[in-house]
């Protein structure tokens, strides 16, 4: 039987937060709205392993999104902090450098040996936007193809411009251009993954000096395909950049180019590196990279100690422990068990994703519904759960008790694939999806 849960403090402060915060916080993705509006506990107390306690001291395993993909070495890790807490004590901030980002970008040089020069942000947003403003400057064109998610400013979002629709198959629909200049329009030009010919037309008929792609978002690789881009992107001489900011360190140790064995001219890493601290990592081949030295990027707070001292020590225990292996085959274990437990209910799931990023839907028009009902049923039961799951090192005890609740709820919605109202067993308003507006 389920211990009572009672959360009042999450919700409450999430609706003073609405009113004086746009859209309530700084990340879409961690609205109430996107898991269970109005009743998500929103905020936390502390955290540690896989574990959130939240402002009314409630416990929960996190089986979901694991601060968005960062934490692969699990909340609060007693290496990293510790690091972390020794350069708050010597200091983080000085008129002058801190060594660390020198130590970290020979690490990041040794691990990705076709790159010559690293730059530092603190955010992926950041790193994206520092990345096309280099390879613009390299390539000297101005447009730029691109597949998959990259962020929130401005060269991304005006591939909306012209088609509002746009980027609705890169992950976010309903992306709105207020605030980005129209005359942006026409420098930024999407194709789908795998779709060579589209690329082509692109760049045989758009003048494109950039192509920006995820290695790998859903779906893998077909016919060559990475290998036709990094051909293409030499005899044109475009930019090829690998946004690894998701993908990085999940499968291997640095980017997932290194399975498939493409090398870009630049790559971003970020989530990963520091194991829930800021920092982001731009890596690119010199010849590439001075190019940064004929623009102007630059930053106070790409300067801290804090980044790249939790860079340096989670790479430190990344490879100590082999946390790519551990968290992929979390991934494979977890994707088997939910197919088990939809076949087991005869539920028709899509799984998709790397494997330590796994997310599955259903082949039902009440997809929305049953993704609340999951978030809200799991909570009762202790588990903070989705549609997805970003592995960490943790994780693997957990899954035996998180599949049998996990079956529970599936039992609940093949009942109401037979006929019975999902509606009537919701707390809440269904679930978001996408960008719709709050306030």
């Amino acid at each position: 039987m389920n211990k009572k849960i009672v959360i009042d403090k999450g919700p409450l402060l999430w609706k003073k937060a609405k009113k004086i915060i746009p859209g309530g916080n700084m990340l879409l993705s961690k609205r109430s709205e996107m898991f269970l509006p109005n009743l998500w506990p929103s905020y936390f107390m502390k955290t540690k392993g896989c574990h959130v306690w939240d402002l009314d001291n409630n416990k929960f395993t996190d089986m979901s999104i694991m601060g968005i993909g960062t934490n692969t070495l699990g909340y609060s890790n007693s290496a990293v902090d510790s690091a972390v807490l020794n350069a708050v004590k010597l200091g983080n901030m000085s008129s002058l450098n801190c060594p660390e980002e020198v130590e970290l970008a020979e690490r990041l040089i040794e691990i990705n040996p076709w790159a010559g020069m690293v730059k530092y942000a603190r955010s992926g947003g950041e790193a994206n936007a520092i990345s096309i403003r280099i390879a613009r400057a390299a390539s000297g064109k101005d447009n730029v193809a691109f597949c998959g998610y990259h962020g929130w400013h401005d060269w991304y979002l005006a591939s909306n411009i012209a088609d509002k629709d746009s980027l609705s198959s890169h992950l976010l629909d309903g992306l709105e251009t207020s605030g980005v200049p129209a005359n942006l329009k026409g420098t930024s030009f999407p194709f789908n993954y795998n779709d060579y010919d589209g690329l082509l037309n692109l760049v045989d008929n758009k003048n494109i000096g950039v192509i920006k792609m995820e290695v790998q978002r859903n779906n893998p690789p077909k016919d060559d395909f990475l290998e036709k881009v990094r051909k293409l992107a030499t005899e044109k001489g475009i930019v090829l950049i690998f946004d690894e900011c998701t993908s990085g360190f999940r499968e291997t140790f640095g980017g997932l180019h290194q399975k498939y064995q493409v090398e870009p001219d630049i790559a971003m890493f970020g989530k990963t590196l520091g194991n829930g601290y800021a920092i982001t990592a731009v890596v690119g081949r010199s010849e590439v990279m001075e190019s940064a030295q004929s623009s102007f990027i630059s930053s106070t707070f790409w300067t801290e100690r804090i980044g790249p001292t939790a860079a340096l020590a989670t790479l430190k225990e990344m490879k100590k422990l082999k946390s790519w292996d551990i968290i992929t085959k979390i991934g494979h274990q977890v994707r088997k068990g939910w197919q088990e437990i939809a076949d087991n209910n005869n539920l028709d799931i899509q799984i998709s994703g790397i494997p330590a990023i796994s997310i599955f839907g259903f082949s039902s028009k009440n997809n929305l519904a049953y993704k609340t009902l999951i978030t809200q049923e799991m909570l009762k039961k202790g588990f903070l759960a989705s549609n997805s799951l970003y592995a960490c090192i943790d994780h693997e005890k957990f899954l035996p008790e998180y599949l049998e609740k996990l079956n529970d709820v599936f039992k609940l919605i093949q009942e109401c694939e037979d006929g019975n109202p999902v509606q009537e067993l919701l707390d809440s308003e269904i679930c978001h999806s996408g960008c719709q507006r709050l306030n």
